[in-house]
């Protein structure tokens, strides 16, 4: 099939409001380059599970390509009869790879990334975003289980904003949550507000969006036996393995855990998507927090780093359930501190940089880092503060 070739009728495997939507626009999808169109497709095609600011990123795509459907740069691209006869209707993200292995044999790769490029920036430009209804705020708490620490924290953070030796921090973790809290009270948008924890999560509102390593322990349990099955065949193949990943479901491995679909889909895709999600608890704290930023675009995150597992064989690592993992907080720090550097990276990323704010905390200890445009830039104080007075001042 040929992208003319579209009919309402071409999607009826679609989820419901990606239906709706691919009938809704088909004569416009008719009219894209096969080069192109698939990779819209593979948006579209989980339209129903993603979160409003990917809604309307995709929705100011279309907006756009109603005025520019020939994208010139993409119709040149030379495509093999293979591709054109593959099921990339209902398959978008297999035809992605077979996209993308084909014009690196084919020495097409730069002049496509040349055209997703200029498309991505005229995309963007042609509608500009809408005013947040408050400036962005990042918490990041590292260090949990970390009695001593000889390793120099933030140093990374440290010109970006004003260092504090002397933070008062009695019942620390709630204190933060009640000022996340208040702040989602004060700016109900669904999915604006979200607590990330890499341990065992204590009693978070309603109000935030929720993801917990810990919580996830069965679905990455089921998950692991999986990949432990693929890796001990007799021939382990990657992009099989890569393919049963993707079309796992959230039912596949028992995420059930809400009755938010577009919630239990993205906590699926941190385990499916991501390296080291799902046996390292840093790395899926790091790793949810980037997507949180990425696709969710939130006015307020806190993501808290807890001990991860060492370091070991594969198969020790995929059998977490048949043995007590053995902690390194020590590792698990020097891991987090670098962790929430790349969460103030990806949250500075996203639209309103100039007056988002981020606090990075050494839980249970008495050392902050805080990032705002209030606060000045690389400098130290050593003077007494209350986390709760040291939090309101950036949010």
């Amino acid at each position: 099939m040929l992208p003319n070739q579209l009919t309402a009728a071409s999607f009826s495997a679609y989820p419901p409001e990606a239906k709706a939507l691919a009938e809704l626009q088909v004569e416009l999808l008719g009219r894209l380059p096969l080069a192109f169109l698939p990779l819209l497709l593979r948006e579209l095609i989980v339209y129903d599970w993603k979160f409003p600011a990917e809604r309307a990123e995709l929705d100011r795509q279309f907006r756009y390509l109603s005025n520019n459907p020939g994208l010139p740069a993409f119709s040149q691209l030379k495509l093999s009869r293979e591709l054109e006869q593959s099921d990339w209707l209902n398959s978008p993200a297999v035809f992605s790879e077979q996209l993308s292995a084909h014009l690196w044999a084919t020495h097409q790769i730069d002049a496509f990334r040349a055209a997703a490029t200029e498309y991505v920036q005229r995309a963007t430009a042609s509608a500009p975003d809408p005013p947040l209804p408050a400036h962005r705020l990042g918490v990041a708490i590292i260090g949990q289980g970390v009695d001593r620490n000889d390793y120099r924290l933030f140093r990374k953070l440290r010109p970006n904003g004003v260092y504090y030796t002397q933070v008062r921090h009695e019942n620390g973790v709630q204190t933060v949550l009640d000022a996340v809290t208040t702040r989602a009270k004060a700016h109900p948008v669904p999915y604006a507000h979200w607590y990330i924890d890499g341990g065992s999560t204590p009693s978070s509102p309603a109000s935030l969006a929720t993801v917990s390593y810990a919580a996830l322990a069965a679905s990455r349990a089921t998950l692991q036996a999986r990949m432990q099955k693929a890796y001990e065949a007799s021939i382990f193949d990657p992009e099989a393995f890569r393919t049963m990943l993707a079309q796992l479901r959230p039912q596949d491995v028992g995420l059930n855990m809400s009755r938010d679909a577009v919630l239990d889909r993205f906590r699926l895709s941190l385990l499916t998507e991501g390296s080291g999600t799902q046996v390292f608890a840093t790395t899926f704290v790091q790793w949810a927090a980037r997507e949180t930023l990425r696709r969710a675009q939130p006015l307020t995150l806190v993501a808290r780093f807890a001990p991860r597992q060492r370091e070991t064989q594969m198969n020790e690592l995929l059998n977490e359930r048949q043995r007590k993992p053995e902690l390194d907080p020590g590792g698990s720090l020097v891991d987090a501190d670098m962790g929430a550097y790349y969460t103030w990276l990806n949250q500075q990323r996203l639209p309103g940089d100039d007056k988002s704010a981020f606090l990075v905390w050494f839980e249970d200890h008495s050392e902050a880092i805080a990032i705002s445009p209030v606060l000045a830039h690389g400098i130290r104080a050593d003077s007494p503060i209350e986390l709760a007075d040291l939090i309101a001042k950036i949010a």
